[in-house]
């Protein structure tokens, strides 16, 4: 089960290499982030795959996570249109998507208001 974690960071330089060094140092690999800055903050979304080590991890190291949501991640294959398919299978199945980024391997991670309706259309 994919889980993303939300942090906030300063807007300066060094805040997501303390991120990316204290997961590492955790042994927690980064799969997919999303990091996007707004009013000398930065919120950034980490998919993880063990959500209670980077948890603790950040939080040792004073990076308090502000939210933990299991996600929808899926293998896609990269080329013109795929978002839109997805998208649409979604959307015809009533699931609003909240969110979304790309992850490592070709993957797309998609927070939704129904996880469980969402896997059924996708499938």
């Amino acid at each position: 089960m994919a889980k993303d974690l939300q942090v906030e960071l300063e807007d300066r330089p060094g805040t997501l290499a303390h991120l990316g060094e204290t997961l590492g140092r955790a042994g927690v690999n980064v799969e997919g982030l999303c990091a996007i800055p707004t009013g000398g903050r930065g919120r950034v979304h980490v998919l993880v795959g063990d959500a209670p080590a980077a948890r603790r991890a950040l939080e040792g190291a004073g990076i308090p996570v502000v939210a933990e949501r299991e996600v929808l991640v899926l293998d896609v294959v990269d080329q013109p249109g795929t978002l839109g398919a997805v998208a649409r299978k979604l959307a015809d199945a009533g699931v609003n998507i909240e969110w979304a980024y790309l992850a490592t391997r070709t993957r797309l991670v998609l927070a939704v208001n129904d996880l469980e309706r969402a896997r059924s259309a996708v499938s």
